[in-house]
């Protein structure tokens, strides 16, 4: 995937977000009578502009396309025209200063709800949520789960797709919460877990539990070779079966994978077999960082029957209403596990480490952008909800910061001084910078290590 196909797509899913956000801010401040003087996606030296409508709105593109905003008369930024005093955002009443600022998020979440529906009602195609053999000594052993029970829910919570099962599970387990587990075959068990490790929530976390994604036994076949990987150099070639490794019979795929990756950067002689005659080739794998972990990769992937994949597949679809209930039902849960995971790095529960910034965001934009629509849809939504809860935090320069002040406002009859709102402003500043470099901080370790 290269850095031009990742940029593009990271500029299309911010360009989405924002223009939404804005939208909804600039929307309600039309409908509470406040003029809106200019509308920008992008921050500086404005590229691209056009005034529309009746109050001649500048619509921009600008320079620094991270983010937007929206600009509304306000005598407190310049001088107003005295028949146009009444339109001023500063003149507004508090609570229609609240409806135009609490918009943006809104908006945001309404994006994320309808993403989701439009999901929901042409089907999700995911894996089942069956489980692979639970290594012994595990929670998941210990409660008799074996390779291929499905599990249907986790404490109540339907769990419709692996995907939905992984994140149930992630959020029981983040808040220490006992596990219930409802299989398909009408069992009930129950896990008995240490609290989930929050260092990053990006590995395997359920590893501990003992709860693997079922995969079923392979054939060793080479189906996929890259280019630039070791066993391109090596000579390698889709349609290859692999027979042995330095002599050893290697039985499936997966024996295969674990072999590699315990030999990193070392040379394993490999015999195969290929259109009936066999061969030897000689293969080094690549050392990867996989988690803080050096590994072995030689870029193969397997020839997969599809006949196999397609019993371990299913489709999430809803009706038209049913779908629009799960898909506010999903930003709900998505927003409130958002804002759990926040407040738990605040109190230092959950490691920043998970904190992710414009790197990651736009590496996920470009690979889901490569799966497909759905997966692209889903990233927006996801990344819709993230950006509805960030901005309603009471961070002073946030949407959620105004509303304190206006909060504030509504308690004690009166606005919050002009020197209160420049201190939080400051406040509000070091905050931000402080997260985002945490962020970037973050993004280039995730980098280094591959």
């Amino acid at each position: 995937m290269s850095v031009l196909h990742t940029i593009l797509w990271f500029l299309v899913a911010i360009g989405i977000l924002v223009v939404v956000h804005e939208f909804g801010h600039y929307l309600a401040a039309r409908l509470a009578g406040v003029k809106v003087l200019r509308f920008s996606i992008g921050f500086g030296k404005p590229l691209l502009s056009r005034r529309f409508g009746r109050d001649q709105t500048e619509w921009t593109f600008s320079a620094l396309p991270l983010g937007g905003y929206v600009k509304m008369l306000d005598e407190r930024e310049g001088e107003v025209a005295a028949t146009e005093a009444h339109r001023s955002f500063n003149r507004a009443t508090v609570w229609r200063r609240i409806g135009i600022v609490s918009a943006g998020p809104a908006a945001n979440f309404l994006l994320a709800i309808v993403f989701y529906w439009a999901l929901f009602l042409h089907g999700l195609p995911a894996l089942k949520p069956m489980i692979g053999e639970p290594p012994a000594g595990t929670p998941a052993a210990q409660a008799g789960l074996v390779a291929g029970d499905e599990i249907r829910r986790v404490n109540g919570n339907d769990t419709p797709s692996f995907q939905d099962l992984r994140l149930n599970l992630l959020r029981a387990g983040v808040a220490g919460d006992a596990l219930t587990l409802e299989l398909a075959d009408g069992r009930s068990v129950r896990l008995d877990a240490q609290p989930m490790q929050t260092e990053n929530l990006e590995k395997d976390t359920l590893k501990p539990l003992g709860i693997l994604r079922y995969d079923p036994v392979i054939a060793p076949v080479i189906g996929k070779v890259l280019p630039e990987g070791a066993a391109a150099r090596a000579g390698f070639q889709p349609g290859d079966r692999l027979i042995a490794a330095n002599g050893e019979t290697v039985e499936n795929w997966q024996a295969w994978v674990q072999l590699i990756r315990e030999h990193p950067a070392k040379s394993l002689r490999i015999e195969y077999e290929r259109q009936g005659l066999r061969s030897e080739l000689t293969v080094v794998p690549d050392a990867v960082d996989d988690a803080g972990q050096r590994v072995g990769k030689i870029g193969a992937g397997p020839q997969v029957d599809e006949a196999i994949l397609a019993t371990l597949m299913t489709e999430v679809r809803y009706g038209p209403l049913d779908a629009l209930w799960h898909g506010a039902v999903r930003t709900w849960d998505m927003s409130l596990f958002t804002l759990e995971m926040m407040g738990r790095m605040v109190l230092g529960q959950v490691s920043w480490k998970n904190l992710s910034g414009p790197l990651t965001i736009a590496d996920y934009a470009g690979q889901s952008a490569t799966l497909g629509w759905i997966s692209f849809v889903g990233f927006l939504a996801l990344v819709s909800v993230s950006l509805g809860v960030l901005n309603l935090l009471p961070i002073p320069l946030l949407d959620g910061g105004h509303l304190m002040y206006y909060v504030a406002e509504v308690l004690t009859g009166r606005p919050v001084s002009e020197r209160t709102m420049e201190i939080g402003s400051r406040i509000g500043m070091a905050l931000l910078l402080l997260l985002m470099s945490f962020a970037l901080f973050n993004d280039l370790q995730r980098l280094i290590s591959g």
